[in-house]
């Protein structure tokens, strides 16, 4: 029965930044009305978790296979209580994101979360903003905090169907508007948002932010990095300590075909 492909349920959230994207570009049936930034399609975080949607393990959580098949699933080694250590979710950016930093694990007690993101699909003129353009500082990124310039600090780059971002703990970054991201993450759900571009939340109110918190995670020297362009050739797009996230291209007949 472990042998069997797992399919499970999303489960989507609201976000003031989304849209209705995963509606027409993958073929899903949202909820209500309402923006839907996030569709978590791998999760295992407590009460949050994916869910079997067909075959016969249909209904049961992530967390009760991997208590009760933990070497089938993650090998000899895995203990059960251990919960499945990646996140996989699909971001509908109708509009820009915050502006956010992770923790690095030196920070406390707090998760890292290290991340990749797969550019799926794009509207004219898409971008991302990642780390900081060459020669600005901290104390000029704090100075543009205070005085509302702080996009003139940061590096924005285009971007197009295919290509990828590795977004390590403590790079600063926000995805810009008409982007569709599958994201690879380390299992966390720990954000600072630093800044908002004057936003309200659903509930009219300014979000909250995590200013100080973020002034001490964030990578200072961390400047102009740039995505793994979309090619026709096989690639590794991210290889961290978390995860390892790897472009394979197939040829004619190959579809289905399992590489390893």
């Amino acid at each position: 029965m472990m042998h069997d492909l797992l399919r499970f349920r999303p489960i989507y959230q609201e976000r003031i930044w989304g849209g209705r994207l995963l509606e027409t570009s993958l073929g899903r049936e949202l909820p209500g009305r309402r923006p839907i930034g996030e569709s978590w399609e791998i999760v295992d975080r407590g009460p949050v978790q994916s869910i079997v949607r067909s075959g016969p393990l249909e209904g049961q959580t992530l967390r009760f296979l991997l208590e009760r098949h933990p070497a089938e699933l993650m090998g000899p080694a895995w203990a059960p209580e251990r919960p499945f250590p990646i996140l996989v979710k699909w971001l509908d950016c109708r509009e820009r994101l915050s502006l956010q930093v992770h923790p690095p694990a030196a920070e406390g007690d707090l998760e890292p979360k290290s991340e990749c993101w797969l550019v799926a699909e794009t509207a004219p003129g898409a971008h991302l903003i990642a780390g900081f353009r060459p020669g600005v500082t901290r104390e000029r990124f704090e100075a543009a905090l205070r005085d509302g310039t702080v996009e003139q600090c940061l590096h924005r780059f285009p971007v197009a169907a295919g290509d990828a971002l590795y977004v390590p703990s403590g790079r600063l970054h926000a995805i810009d508007a008409g982007n569709l991201i599958l994201e690879i993450q380390e299992n966390s759900d720990t954000t600072y948002r630093l800044h908002d571009w004057g936003r309200v939340g659903l509930d009219g109110k300014p979000r909250q932010l995590h200013v100080e918190e973020s002034l001490r995670s964030i990578l200072w020297d961390d400047y102009a990095p740039e995505p793994v362009r979309a090619a026709p050739t096989s690639a590794v797009l991210a290889d961290c300590p978390q995860f390892l996230v790897r472009r394979v291209v197939l040829g004619k007949g190959e579809i289905g075909r399992a590489h390893v």
